[in-house]
């Protein structure tokens, strides 16, 4: 690592003129590539999905009719510039009582949705409370369930029903959709994605982190409109209950026929331990490996790098070599020019 040789102004300011970034998805995929895209930007936005309705979000949603907030928490923690006492206690999940389950970042964000009067204005707040690099959006503040067609022409309604009905019947889900349709997608939320010049898709589950983000009005619309390079972060692995027997192009055709765009697929070419492999096996689940003929069919770019975390109990992206990959791939197809270049290229040479 060369940081400590670079003056520390020289790197803020680097940071300063980074890459105008919109992050889209939910759930850990989203938030791990937050924790490293601040080392190399402050001006990204994170947009989140809003669908969620398990564990203790979908409690406070039933209960109190707030939008759910554990996604939203999430990245925000993930982008925060606060200690690590406080990310401790937002972090801190009740284990008895009326309140198990909830963590307190949760009710702190229900709190402030109370005192404020609104989703959007709580979250507003939550960034500024926690002095976040960038911002972290709702993609919308409309009350919207994701509802899903399965091969066999049914629908169920709710992320959780969804998962639950797919593992039961072995069905391949046709199509989500949003339950009531017409939600817009926040004015800030268009915004972040018409003026970015890198637009990130994933990593994270296909039809409950990603794809919800690309029905909501307005989104997938700037999306395609956009000249930004736009990067699908291809999971490492299927997921039960979502993706089970589909291949690495089947993802992103998925992705396509709800609205999305991509220019470039990122992978991992890491292979994932066996006995990590044999743990997941029970849930049907397996290591990605894509085939370049189908992305060339698709016109997209296939790019690998080796970014799988060392964690040795889960398979997960490791933060800062997927911000690094994902900054070298714009470093290379969509480069910038003059002293934007120049940080890019100290902010890459960081981790070499």
């Amino acid at each position: 690592m060369l940081q400590n040789q670079v003056p520390h102004d020289l790197l803020r300011a680097a940071r300063a003129a980074g890459r105008k970034v919109a992050a889209i998805g939910g759930g850990t995929g989203l938030s791990t590539l937050l924790l490293g895209l601040k080392e190399y930007t402050d001006n990204i936005t994170a947009i989140v999905t809003v669908t969620d309705d398990g564990g203790g979000s979908g409690v406070l949603r039933d209960e109190y009719g707030m939008l759910p907030p554990g996604d939203i928490r999430n990245c925000l923690l993930a982008l925060a510039n606060t200690s690590d006492a406080m990310n401790e206690l937002l972090n801190y999940r009740f284990s008895e009582g009326s309140l198990k389950g909830q963590s307190f970042g949760n009710l702190f964000l229900l709190a402030l949705n109370g005192v404020c009067g609104s989703f959007r204005t709580a979250v507003a707040r939550m960034n500024d409370f926690l002095a976040v690099t960038g911002q972290v959006l709702p993609v919308t503040t409309s009350n919207v369930s994701l509802c899903a067609q399965f091969e066999d022409g049914s629908c169920v309604t709710g992320e959780t029903a969804i998962t639950k009905a797919k593992k039961q019947n072995n069905l391949v889900i046709q199509k989500v959709g949003l339950k009531p349709e017409g939600a817009k997608a926040l004015p800030e939320v268009i915004k972040a994605i018409d003026e970015a010049d890198l637009i990130i898709l994933g990593p994270g589950s296909l039809y409950t982190s990603i794809i919800p983000n690309l029905l909501v009005e307005g989104v997938s619309e700037a999306i395609r409109r956009s000249h930004g390079l736009k990067i699908y972060i291809l999971n490492i692995m299927t997921q039960d209950g979502e993706t089970e027997g589909y291949s690495a192009s089947e993802h992103l055709k998925a992705l396509m026929a709800h609205g999305g765009k991509a220019d470039v697929c990122l992978y991992n070419t890491d292979r994932v331990a066996h006995r990590l492999l044999e743990k997941y096996a029970g849930e049907s689940a397996r290591q990605l490996w894509p085939d370049p003929r189908e992305f060339r069919q698709m016109g997209v770019e296939l790019t690998g790098e080796s970014i799988l975390s060392r964690d040795a109990h889960f398979v997960r992206h490791d933060p800062l070599r997927l911000a690094y990959a994902v900054m070298k791939t714009a470093a290379r197809l969509a480069p910038r020019q003059q002293v934007l270049r120049y940080y890019d290229e100290l902010m890459l040479r960081q981790e070499e």
